[in-house]
């Protein structure tokens, strides 16, 4: 969502535009990542489908907690500077209004312990441990009932951004499979979806994902914004063109959604 931001980023912010942009072909399910806090409250109205929030990272004025409303204030001011600064961010799972939810649970990826043991495993240095700790990552999840086509467990996460140690987001990555595994029933489709942060080529963790034993599909192309898909076969899977997301002028976010469709 990048907080609501055009590409280049603009002093406004066009937060339900870009949710509407993305609902108005009525899919099924929408995962969204780098949602302000405060748009919680609203995404069901603009997309008029189920929303489910979780927050990853809190509002904050410097080391001071605020109310969601006050970091949307402040953001105001230059939503193109600000970003999640001050407004906190969060995930979302959006679900058709004919789905039946059946459950919800969602995990903090880099806990302390997890960085922890992790961080010794990888032999890390100080500083790719310090960068790990400074904003808390989670994987959220969904279970639900498609009407008339079985159940499907949907995970969305948006990973640790280390451009210089991908393998953290690797780790998240391997530990929100796992969690989304765990969850699943073994009649579910299972969907593990949202921005990886680290590509393909580089990733160990999906090299195994799309191995025989966890069986998910293919990733599309290198990027980092992934959707892998497990229980049934993909009928297409595509990143939109930049002009899809173009509105009055101005290309919205400044990642390029990804979209499945399944038999």
């Amino acid at each position: 969502m990048f907080h609501g931001n055009a590409d280049p980023p603009e002093r406004e912010a066009y937060l339900e535009q870009i949710v509407r942009l993305g609902t108005g072909d009525r899919p099924d399910v929408v995962c969204l990542q780098e949602v302000p806090a405060w748009a919680l409250s609203h995404l069901a109205g603009w997309s008029g489908m189920q929303a489910f929030g979780d927050i990853a990272q809190r509002p904050r004025l410097g080391p001071l907690p605020i109310p969601a409303e006050l970091g949307r204030v402040v953001t105001s001011v230059h939503h193109g500077l600000l970003r999640s600064a001050v407004a906190g961010q969060a995930n979302a799972i959006l679900f058709s209004p004919e789905a039946e939810i059946l459950g919800r649970d969602r995990l903090v990826l880099n806990n302390r312990d997890f960085r922890k043991a992790q961080s010794r495993w990888l032999g890390l240095p100080l500083v790719a441990r310090l960068a790990w700790a400074k904003e808390r990552r989670i994987v959220q999840a969904v279970r639900a009932r498609r009407p008339g086509e079985g159940t499907v467990l949907v995970a969305n996460l948006h990973a640790t951004s280390y451009p210089a140690d991908q393998r953290l987001a690797d780790a998240e990555l391997l530990r929100a499979a796992v969690f989304a595994d765990g969850l699943a029933q073994p009649e579910d489709i299972v969907v593990l979806a949202g921005d990886f942060n680290v590509p393909a080529a580089r990733s160990a963790t999906q090299t195994e994902l799309t191995g025989e034993e966890w069986g998910f599909s293919p990733p599309l192309g290198d990027g980092i914004d992934q959707i892998l898909v497990r229980g049934v076969a993909l009928e297409a899977l595509e990143r939109w063109p930049r002009e899809r997301r173009r509105l009055a002028g101005r290309v919205l976010s400044d990642h390029t959604p990804v979209e499945a469709r399944l038999l």
